[in-house]
Formats: structure tokens, sequence, C-alpha cells
């Protein structure tokens, strides 16, 4: 059974939003190893696996990720509070 809490339905959206837009976002969640991380990334697609709902990216460097919702912590970026 997973622990994943799902997300309210505006923010999804503003994900969905970000990702047309191809607007660059600076996030801070937290990892699988418990850590904090934060970056400014493009975000590319929404996914959804075993219930749990993910944001696919690209890091600084071009490497595809991607980090599960409900772990996202922080998310700053001028376009993003504009689309709020």
């Amino acid at each position: 059974m997973s622990d994943y809490r799902p997300i309210a339905c505006g923010l999804h959206s503003r994900y969905e939003l970000a990702i047309m837009h191809r607007m660059p976002l600076t996030l801070c969640w937290r990892g699988n190893d418990g850590l904090s991380h934060l970056e400014t990334l493009l975000p590319e697609d929404l996914e959804t696996l075993n219930g749990e709902e993910f944001l696919v990216f690209r890091n600084h460097a071009g490497e595809r990720m991607k980090v599960r919702l409900d772990r996202i912590t922080a998310i700053h970026s001028e376009q993003f509070e504009a689309i709020t």
C-alpha cells in the first residue's frame, strides 16, 4: 500500500499549463532518500503509475527524471504564479 496523497486539482492543472507552455520551474522536493532537493527544471509530462502521480522533467544536465507530486514541497516560477 502506497503512502501517496493526491494533490489538489488546481495545482495539477497548473503543472499541466507549465508543461504546455514549457515554463521552467524551481522545485523543492523530498527525494526517496529523504533528502531535500532544490533545482530549476523543465517540466515535460505528468504520469500515473500504480495510483501515484509524477512530474517528469529535464534537469540542468538534460537528464530526464521524475518526482512524485506529493513530495514537492515548494514551487516557484514567475509565470507559474501568474496562472494561479
